[in-house]
C-alpha cells in the first residue's frame, strides 16, 4: 500500500509539481506523516509546509497564464519528477521504505505528467477552452493529494 500511495502522490506531482510536496509537508508538520528521525524530517519543520504551500498557490495561478511553458519541456518535466520523487520518498520514509517511495514517486510523476497533459488536452477540446480544463486538473490534483496523505 505504501508504494501505491507513493506512486499516486507522484502522479499528483505530474499534474501540479508543488501540490505533492506541499501536501506531504503539511501532513508531516501536523502529525499525519511520521518523518521525525528520517532524512526527510525537514519536511515537517515549521516553515517547510508554508514555503511549499506558497509555491503551490503560485503554480495554480501561473498555470492559468498563456505564456506558461508546457509541462513536457525539460525543466518543467524534471521539476515534476524531482518533486514526485521527494513526495514519494516522504511517504516511503514514514514506513521505512524511503528508496522505494522515491522511485515510485518519480515513476508516478512521469505518468502524471504525460497522462495529465493528454487528459487536459482532451478536456480543453471538449470545453473549447483551456481554463476550465486547468481548473478541473487543479481540483483533481488537490483532492487526490489530500486523500493520499490522509491514507499515508
Amino acid at each position: 500500500m505504501t508504494l501505491l500511495l507513493a506512486l499516486l502522490i507522484g502522479i499528483v506531482a505530474g499534474l501540479r509539481a508543488m501540490i505533492a510536496p506541499a501536501a506531504v509537508a503539511f501532513a508531516a508538520r501536523f502529525g499525519g506523516l511520521a518523518l521525525t528521525g528520517t532524512p526527510l524530517a525537514f519536511m515537517g519543520y515549521a516553515w517547510t509546509p508554508w514555503i511549499f504551500g506558497i509555491a503551490a498557490l503560485g503554480e495554480l495561478i501561473t498555470d492559468q497564464l498563456p505564456q506558461t511553458p508546457s509541462r513536457k519541456v525539460p525543466v518543467q518535466f524534471a521539476t515534476r519528477v524531482i518533486m514526485g520523487g521527494l513526495a514519494g520518498a516522504c511517504i516511503g520514509a514514514a514506513h521505512e521504505m524511503l528508496a522505494g517511495g522515491l522511485i515510485a514517486g518519480a515513476i508516478g510523476a512521469v505518468l502524471g505528467t504525460l497522462g495529465g497533459a493528454a487528459a487536459r488536452s482532451r478536456l480543453a477540446a471538449i470545453f473549447h477552452k483551456d481554463a476550465p480544463a486547468a481548473i478541473v486538473e487543479d481540483v483533481v490534483a488537490i483532492g487526490l493529494a489530500i486523500a493520499i496523505v490522509a491514507m499515508a
